[in-house]
C-alpha cells in the first residue's frame, strides 16, 4: 500500500441469491492517488460479487504483478484472479497463465469497449478468462457511494446488483462481454 493512499473503510452486507451468500463483511480500502472514487469502488463491487473467505486485495493499482483481488489457496496456488478496468493484454496472459479462473471487470463507457476491440484477436482465446462491463452510469452512481467510511448492503440476483448505502442506490446490470465457457461472449 502507497505511503500517501487514502483508506476508505466499508461495511459490507452481501445477499448473493445466485451463489446462496449471505455474509458481512469489514473491508478496508486503499485508494491510490491517482486512482479515483470510481474504480475504487468497482473494486469493492468485485469484491461483493466474488465475496468468499479467502478473498484478498492486491497490493493496488501500481503492481502489475498482483491483481485487484484474488483467492488463493493453501499452496499459494491462484484459484480466482480479479482485476478492473483496462489492464494490457500481457498481464491478462500471464494471469491466465497463473491463475485457474481470470476475471476483468471493465467500466467507463466508450473507452472499455475500445480497449475490448484492440485485444478482442488476443484475448478471446483464452479459456479462463471472464470480461464483464459495467454500465458508464452505473460506474457513475458506484462513485457516489464513495465514503471514508461505508455502510453499504449489496444484493445481487441474475446479474442485475444493487448496492446501496440507505440514500443513494446503485442498480447494475453487467454486459459479459467474454465468458470463460465460450470464444466471445
Amino acid at each position: 500500500m502507497a505511503s500517501n493512499a487514502t483508506i476508505f473503510k466499508a461495511t459490507l452486507q452481501i445477499s448473493d441469491i445466485d451463489r446462496q451468500y449471505y455474509q458481512d463483511h469489514a473491508v478496508t480500502l486503499a485508494r491510490h492517488p491517482s486512482e479515483t472514487d470510481e474504480r475504487m469502488m468497482v473494486r469493492l463491487l468485485a469484491f461483493a460479487l466474488h465475496a468468499h473467505e479467502a478473498l484478498s486485495f492486491g497490493r493496488g493499482i501500481s503492481t502489475e504483478e498482483e491483481p485487484a483481488l484474488w483467492i488463493k489457496d493453501l499452496t499459494s496456488a491462484i484459484d480466482l484472479w480479479v482485476d478492473v478496468g483496462q489492464p494490457n493484454e500481457k498481464s491478462i496472459r500471464q494471469a491466465c497463465g497463473r491463475a485457474k479462473q481470470v476475471y476483468v471487470y471493465t467500466y467507463g463507457g466508450r473507452g472499455a469497449d475500445q480497449w475490448w476491440e484492440k485485444n478482442l484477436s488476443l484475448l478471446e482465446r483464452l479459456d479462463n478468462l471472464t470480461v464483464m462491463n459495467l454500465p458508464l452510469e452505473g460506474g457513475r452512481m458506484l462513485a457516489q457511494l464513495a465514503q471514508p467510511s461505508m455502510q453499504l448492503q449489496c444484493t445481487i440476483q441474475e446479474r442485475h446488483i444493487w448496492m446501496t448505502d440507505g440514500e443513494i442506490t446503485a442498480h447494475i446490470e453487467l454486459t459479459i462481454v467474454k465468458d470463460a465457457e465460450s470464444s466471445v461472449g
